[in-house]
């Protein structure tokens, strides 16, 4: 951040008085950089102003700060502080990189009963440990939109790691999702969390999350509006996991193509709109004597590989 942009404010852009400030800053405008990559729709229903007005704001804010260009070795040294938790599962660690990355999104999809939601509470309480034990000392958050979040679950691998199981509950913030509007609404007020309240979120779970909208838009007919909702809201999820060093880990829904006579059948839901979204794609299904197998299937520098862990009581563990 430039000298330039600590000084200036949103109060003193061009046609932003103090009420209008204020409604920004409620609406979470509270940045340059958030006005900056804003839509002039988006500040009309914040602050309601016009929308001539609102491009002049918008404009102001990108003319008076740095719109992010960095070289690639400042890139590589910005790397090197990115954060990873622990999945408790050396294989699965190995086969992500090291632990589940802040500063993308990581989607797991797979049929019921695969693992994914297991990987989402063992995540919620190492996200809490301290980094040299493979967590971030941070919150979680966690989405749930098909009632899958158990605090006994909690309970039982924070105990098996010898931690205070009403201690690892207080620091996850879990909310029951009720459609897909309150959804990204939730998504968005993520940002208060962290900006009002003071909290350490490292964490963002969704489960799922396609749930919703894959429920209330049925038929071809309301394909092109719902993928273009669900674009919405992955982004909010990138901008949250880019702006604030944040593991966003999504799970995800199958479906099968009857289309498909060769190989595996089982696509994601969401189509290329979540799959070009996720930094991380993993596809986990069950395997031998209870095990499950997770297969890396997308990642910008991260090798195909797969990785055998299991489920048990103390939590995810790699497979006997």
């Amino acid at each position: 951040m430039t000298k330039k942009e600590k000084e200036l404010g949103i109060a003193d852009l061009p046609g932003v008085g103090a009420a209008t400030a204020e409604k920004l800053k409620e609406s979470g405008f509270e940045t340059l950089m958030a006005i900056a990559v804003a839509t002039p729709g988006e500040l009309v229903e914040a602050a309601g102003v016009s929308e001539a007005l609102a491009r002049k704001i918008i404009n102001a804010a990108r003319s008076n700060m740095n719109m992010g260009f960095e070289s690639g070795d400042e890139l590589l040294k910005k790397r090197e502080g990115i954060g990873k938790i622990s999945t408790n599962s050396n294989m699965l660690n190995t086969l992500v990189g090291g632990g589940f990355e802040t500063g993308g999104i990581t989607e797991a999809y797979g049929a019921f009963g695969c693992g994914k939601s297991s990987i989402a509470h063992q995540l919620a309480v190492n996200v809490q440990l301290p980094r040299e034990q493979g967590g971030l000392n941070g919150v979680a958050v966690w989405l749930d939109t098909e009632s899958t979040f158990r605090p006994e679950r909690i309970v039982q691998i924070a105990k098996a790691k010898g931690l205070d199981p009403m201690e690892i509950l207080k620091n996850i913030k879990c909310v029951r999702v009720f459609n897909s509007d309150h959804q990204m609404i939730l998504a968005e007020k993520v940002e208060e969390l962290i900006t009002k309240e003071g909290l350490p979120v490292k964490l963002v779970i969704v489960d799922s999350l396609t749930a919703h909208f894959r429920a209330e838009f049925v038929g071809r007919g309301t394909l092109a509006d719902r993928q273009q909702k669900l674009n919405k809201h992955m982004h909010i999820l990138m901008k949250l996991a880019d702006m604030y060093g944040i593991c966003v880990y999504v799970t995800n829904q199958v479906m099968v193509k009857p289309d498909v006579f060769f190989g595996d059948p089982t696509v994601a839901i969401g189509g290329n709109i979540v799959g070009h979204n996720s930094q991380t794609r993993l596809y986990l299904r069950r395997g031998k004597a209870g095990s499950r197998v997770a297969k890396l299937v997308d990642s910008p520098h991260l090798p195909d590989g797969e990785a055998i862990f299991e489920i048990t009581e103390e939590g995810i563990m790699d497979a006997k």
